[in-house]
């Protein structure tokens, strides 16, 4: 499998996963699934994706929980928080991702964020800041 274009969708609806998935294969994308932050990590202990798309309101454990764990142990794996609550963009957690996108019909906007962060991602290492109180 190529891991350059394979992307974990970690999001609890079904449906919207199927047509993004869709949507992600049309572009030439291999796309994984974990329906929550706990499936994310079982996932990830497995697969080193070239991209995350994390929802932020799931049960088990949320996009914001799981969110630290991902980014301390792929820093070099952007991630998109997608997610159809524009408040948890003020939450200082989700200054650790790469972008931050509000859930739309329309996945243009998500499918260009996708390409810019891949490219990005190619080009250099990873630019998000460490703390070590953490």
């Amino acid at each position: 499998m190529d891991d350059e274009k394979t992307i974990l969708i970690v999001d609890d609806d079904e449906c919207f996963v199927k047509l993004l998935s869709e949507e992600l294969g049309d572009e030439g994308y291999i796309t994984k699934h974990a329906s929550n932050g706990v499936e994310a990590i079982l996932v990830l202990k497995h697969l080193k994706p070239s991209l995350i798309i994390l929802d932020v309101v799931m049960p088990v454990m949320d996009g914001m929980e799981v969110l630290g764990p991902i980014v301390r142990r792929y820093e070099d794996v952007p991630v998109i928080l997608h997610s159809s609550y524009e408040d948890f963009r003020k939450d200082f957690k989700s200054w650790c991702a790469d972008a931050y996108l509000l859930k739309s019909p329309d996945f243009g906007e998500l499918k260009a964020v996708i390409r810019s962060l891949l490219n990005r991602s190619r080009r250099r290492k990873p630019s998000r800041i460490r703390d070590s109180r953490v």
